[in-house]
């Protein structure tokens, strides 16, 4: 049978393409970077009070004592000598994300995670932490109440964990204290970095630009480079790129099929094209059943009772059975079609393509993860 009829099946399994909308096409913005605007990373090592009972052990983390200690001396209060063993503390490491041109007093969001033995970070109040960037100096400085998703509830011989209790976070809980300084509007030159490298899409960026400006800025310099020479436009670099970002681009898509093993998903690239070839789906089922048949002698005479075996043997064959023969240049729709017809599953289904694969049938790449 011929996949051409067999576009109507595509909703026999959960395996299936989307068309895309004509007009829906990517703006430049959501596919380069420009470089030198980044986020930056930040980390910070603080401690989490106010925990019912459920915060690190002396045993275990000696840290956070000595954590503790340290604080409530820089506070004025002399606890030294003094075996304190609290059990609503907990010693944690703190993350931030700086974004780009982030100014003083701006607020960003926290992450907290435990680093000792503590049971949950729920109803916490993280201490005043200082946020370190990669050169060791302070960008920022954290504070707040912890939100936490996770639970964690225990009972005699039972527990249900959701998630992940000695994790958490405090939203806007860091102040900026420390700008990166950053003149981006005296560059005179700008460059776009494709996230995903293509000589065509890098291409369409290049002409988009130059057709929009009226003027040749943009040279491509590789499959993800573009460079924008700013010398001759009399605006400044940030009025430049807010003028192009929201450009449309049409991105080329390299033909790929990706195989996920665990989850058994698998999506197929609308450039994958097949060339002739059959397909056979099917598994031969052997089935084997006993039924022993008791043989013993008549009464009053002599002899042995003897079991004398009965065996019966059956081959069939499951699935369909049916065998697809795929024209020259199959489209992605009709491959998926024919599979669905075939009545195959998606672990058959993902079975089939590296098949075909290693065939020469398929022309596109396969990535299995």
């Amino acid at each position: 049978m011929k996949f051409s009829a067999l576009v109507l099946a595509l909703v026999s399994v959960a395996v299936f393409a989307l068309p895309a909308p004509v007009s829906a096409q990517p703006r430049i913005r959501d596919i380069v970077n420009v470089e030198g605007v980044r986020d930056n990373d930040l980390v910070g090592y603080g401690i989490v009070v106010g925990l019912n009972g459920t915060g690190d052990s002396v045993k275990n983390s000696p840290f956070t004592e000595d954590s503790l200690s340290y604080m409530l001396e820089r506070l004025g209060v002399n606890v030294q000598g003094e075996d304190i063993k609290p059990k609503n503390v907990a010693a944690v490491l703190v993350t931030a994300t700086l974004p780009s041109f982030a100014r003083n007093g701006s607020t960003i969001d926290v992450t907290v995670a435990s680093i000792g033995d503590a049971d949950s970070l729920e109803g916490g109040t993280l201490i005043l932490t200082p946020m370190k960037g990669a050169d060791n100096e302070i960008y920022a400085v954290a504070q707040g109440s912890i939100v936490v998703s996770g639970l964690d509830v225990k009972a005699d011989g039972a527990r249900e964990m959701r998630g992940s209790p000695t994790t958490g976070g405090v939203p806007n809980g860091a102040h900026i204290e420390r700008e990166i300084k950053y003149e981006f509007n005296q560059r005179e030159s700008v460059t776009l970095a494709l996230r995903n490298p293509d000589f065509t899409t890098a291409a369409r960026i290049e002409d988009t630009i130059n057709g929009a400006l009226g003027q040749r800025i943009a040279f491509m310099r590789d499959p993800g480079t573009i460079e924008l020479d700013l010398t001759t436009i009399s605006e400044s670099p940030s009025r430049v790129l807010a003028s192009i970002e929201n450009l449309p681009v049409t991105v080329a898509t390299p033909a790929r099929i990706v195989i996920d093993e665990k989850s058994g998903t698998i999506v197929l690239g609308e450039d994958v094209t097949i060339s002739k070839v059959a397909i056979a789906q099917g598994n031969i089922s052997i089935k084997i059943s006993e039924s022993p048949v008791v043989s013993q002698p008549n009464p009053f005479s002599s002899g042995d009772t003897v079991v004398l075996p009965r065996s019966q043997i059956s081959i069939g064959q499951t699935g369909s059975g049916h065998i697809a023969m795929l024209e020259q240049n199959v489209s992605l729709s009709e491959l998926i079609g024919g599979l669905n017809a075939l009545g195959v599953s998606p672990q058959e289904m993902a079975d089939i393509i590296r098949a075909m694969k290693a065939a020469g049938a398929i022309h596109a790449e396969l990535v299995v993860r």
